[in-house]
Order: C-alpha cells, then structure tokens, then sequence
C-alpha cells in the first residue's frame, strides 16, 4: 500500500508540474505575441503618449497665391532687397523661376531664410502620401478626422517682402500688400465652420517673423503659434524701461500652453563631429552691435569684450562674403556668444550648433525649441545679464571650462544637429522628410498642446452668450 500512495503522489506531482509549465508557456505566447503589447522605448522617445504615433492635420484650403503664388511673385520681381548691400536672389534682374515649377524654392536671401519653417511644414504636407512614412504629421482631407488646422499662408515671406520693397508702409494699411494678405487669410479662415466650432483654437499658423501676421494678432491670437520667440509679443513700458528685461509686460497673445517655439533655419553649413580640428579662439561673435530694447545688453557686452585676448567681436550679418567669415569664425571658436537682440533669440543660435561652437547664452527671457525634447544644458552654456556684465567675469568663467569638458558639449551637440535641419535635399522641399528633423519635432510639440487646446475649446462652448473667457498669457 505505501508504494501505490507513492506512485500516486509522484503521478499526481508530475501532472501538477507539467500542468503549471503548460500554463507558464501560454502566458507567455499571449503576453509576446498580444497586439496591445507595446515594444520597450528609451527615456527619449517617452515624450509623446505611446497610444498615438501621429497627428492628423487638415489643410485649410486657402488660395496658392497666398504661398506658393506668392514664390512666383517673389521670384517674378526684379527689386532687390532694400536692407541688404547684395540681394543673392535679385543679382541678375529679372530672375525669376517657370510658370510650370509647382514649388518654386524659397529665397535665400539671410534676412528672409532664417524663418523658412512655413515653407518646410507646408512641403512635407504637399508631399504624396505614399513618400510621408517618416512624417509625424498625417494629412488628412476631411476636417471632421483633424486634430488641427494648418492655414497655408507664407506670412514671412509676405510680410519680408513688403519690408523689402522700402516703401515704409509695412504699419499703415493702404498701399501695404501685406495688410491686404494678411486680411485675405483672416476674413478666410473665420468663416469657415472649422473656425467657428473651436474659435480657432485648433488652427496652426506659422509666424516665425516677429512682424507677421502684424495687423491681426488679435484675431490669430486664439489659435496654435509657431513663433521663434515672444519677442514680438511684448511691449516694453518706456517710462521704466532702463534694459533690463524684467521691465517687460506680457501681452495677452502667447502662451507656452498653446503656442510652440520653433528653430530658425540655420544658414551656416553642418560641420560633422569627425570633421572638427584644434579651436583656436576662446570666444566668438559676429552681429551687430547696436540693437534695441531687451538688446542693449549686446551693446554692453561689446564695450566689455572687443578687447579681450582670445575675444573676436565682429559687425556684419552672415551674407556673401560675411557668410564665409561666419563659418570660419564659428569653426575655429571654443564658444559663440549669443546675447539679445531685438528679441530674446537669433538663427546664430542654430548656426553655432551646427558649427559644433558652444553657445553661451546672455538672453534671460529667451524660450527654446523642443524643450523637454532636448536638454540644453547638455551643450549649452546660460549666463544671467547680470554676471556677464561683470568686468572680466564672463572670459575668466570661460576659460575655467577643462578641454575634456569642452569635448562632452560637442559630443553632445553633435546628437543634436539634425533636430534643428529642415531641409529635405529634395527641389522645392518636396520629398520624405528625415524622421528626426526639424518638422517632424514640431508637430510632436502641437501634439503635445492639444489636450489643453481641446479643453479650452470645450470651456468656451460651455459659457453663456456674451461672455467671454479673458484672455490670459501662461509664459512660464
């Protein structure tokens, strides 16, 4: 009898085991081979919701004289560009590009180039779907399936040219082209049902000229903004002015929880990590030196540094043969100084990143893009007005950075360079885009917004007639 209860335990024992394996290899079959399973991602890619891999954008459907039309008027032109000595798009009059190119390329005049971002976001969604596998942006042809509305509009170049022209009628409304644009798009997008469902709140305009979309702020104010700053959106008050920032009152028109700060498109070449030699200067700078408002301080910073041993402090702006002196003076510097200007930021930013120069940066209101995507403090240094305009401090504070440490900034900004590339290398900007490029992080920000957006919109349908929710600016 003892050794059947035996055998029977053993039995028992071994069909209790083989049962438990049986169960353990099921589970793990449905676990890794489940469709809701999610692969494991890195610290970097957990910025976006895992749920969502894109975000569904509809195209507002506004005249092409109000973009790429307004290319071929550019083109068209045989003025050159008042503000500069040499205009590299109007050296030959009467250049201009064939009624049959779709997509004329955008200038490459510095002053208008540095905030092509309208003319990068607006290709990648004009590219044919089946080439847009790396866009986080899906375009999508019913606006009922849109998170958001992209408006079309070149507001840049139409405000650039109009600059451009001299005329000096750029704040007045007859006789300004400009203005007339500008109103054409609002009087547009405002009576479409889109707009009057959300109050504009889901709409995206770019704006990355501080003076675009000039005469309408307050119409385009509920809507997404792809600015390069909020430099154009604050007043100054003169009585107390004496430059210092803090000084500043906020306008009511842009808020980090709705707005996204973008790069300005750099105009110096990409100097790759294996291409880097021996820096010889210790810091660099290439601008001008008289700026207004929140500027000033660059003034200052002149005087303290143009005679500094290992300093290079040099007038001029990025153009023909400045542009080469740019490139020399970035590639061959330890650090560029990137202080205020007539705003808090400038495209040099992005052009010291590129030429792998470590930026330090003298601007205490200043607002980057992609922050919380990128860490700037990996490759970046930031120093209060306040300690630069010590005598002596800000070289001494420089120098006391070790090569080895001066080499992990680079390392670190060599990652970063292509987030701040817009450029697709394809004619007219036409083509996929690289996945981990400029366009791509941009509409990761707006994704990012629309929770808040969609609140909003769901608050103001909530309100009585006649009252309205007062407008707020959330900067911090």
């Amino acid at each position: 009898m003892a050794m059947k209860s035996s055998s029977t335990a053993k039995s028992l024992f071994l069909t209790f085991t083989l049962l438990s394996l049986l169960s353990l290899s099921l589970f793990i079959f449905l676990f890794f081979t489940s469709p809701t399973t999610q692969p494991t991602t890195s610290l970097s890619q957990t910025t976006l919701p895992s749920f969502q891999n894109s975000i569904k954008v509809y195209v507002a459907n506004l005249p092409r004289s109000l973009n790429y039309g307004l290319l071929e008027q550019y083109w068209a032109s045989n003025h050159p560009d008042s503000r500069i000595p040499a205009d590299p798009d109007h050296q030959i009059p009467g250049t201009h590009f064939s009624k049959s190119t779709k997509y004329p390329p955008y200038p490459e005049n510095p002053l208008i180039k540095q905030y092509s971002a309208e003319y990068w976001i607006l290709s990648d969604l004009e590219t044919p779907g089946e080439l847009r596998t790396g866009s986080f942006a899906k375009r999508v042809f019913d606006v009922s399936e849109a998170d958001v509305v992209f408006v079309p509009f070149f507001a840049t170049l139409s405000a650039e040219m109009e600059l451009g022209s001299g005329s000096g009628a750029f704040k007045k409304k007859a006789g300004n082209g400009d203005y007339s644009r500008q109103k054409e798009v609002v009087d547009f997008v405002r009576k479409t049902d889109a707009w009057k469902r959300s109050g504009g709140r889901d709409h995206v305009f770019v704006l990355t000229d501080p003076v675009a979309m000039w005469h309408f702020r307050v119409e385009t104010a509920p809507a997404i903004l792809l600015v390069v700053d909020f430099g154009g959106w604050f007043r100054l008050d003169t009585k107390s002015f004496n430059g210092n920032s803090s000084d500043m009152i906020h306008h009511t028109q842009v808020s980090l929880l709705k707005d996204v700060i973008v790069p300005y498109t750099h105009l110096l070449p990409r100097l790759q990590l294996s291409e880097n030699k021996k820096r010889q200067t210790l810091l660099y700078f290439k601008g001008a030196k008289h700026r207004h408002r929140g500027g000033l301080v660059r003034e200052k910073l002149w005087d303290l540094l143009v005679n500094e041993p290992g300093v290079i402090m040099e007038e001029g702006f990025p153009n023909a043969t400045g542009r080469e002196q740019s490139i020399e003076g970035m590639r061959s510097s330890e650090f560029c100084l990137h202080p205020a200007g007539d705003t808090p930021t400038s495209c040099r930013l992005f052009d010291a990143i590129q030429s792998l120069c470590i930026p330090v940066i003298v601007s205490d209101n200043i607002e980057l893009p992609f922050e919380g995507m990128v860490d700037y403090s990996t490759f970046s240094l930031f120093v209060a007005v306040s300690d630069a305009l010590r005598p002596n401090w800000l070289v001494a504070h420089l120098r006391s950075f070790a090569e080895k440490r001066r080499d992990e900034f680079r390392q670190n900004m060599g990652k970063v360079q292509p987030i701040f590339v817009y450029d697709n290398g394809h004619p007219g900007g036409i083509g996929p885009i690289p996945s981990d490029g400029a366009v791509n992080h941009i509409w990761k920000k707006v994704h990012q917004k629309l929770p808040a957006i969609k609140e909003a919109i769901v608050r103001e349908k909530r309100k009585p007639a006649g009252i309205s929710i007062p407008l707020r600016c959330h900067c911090t």
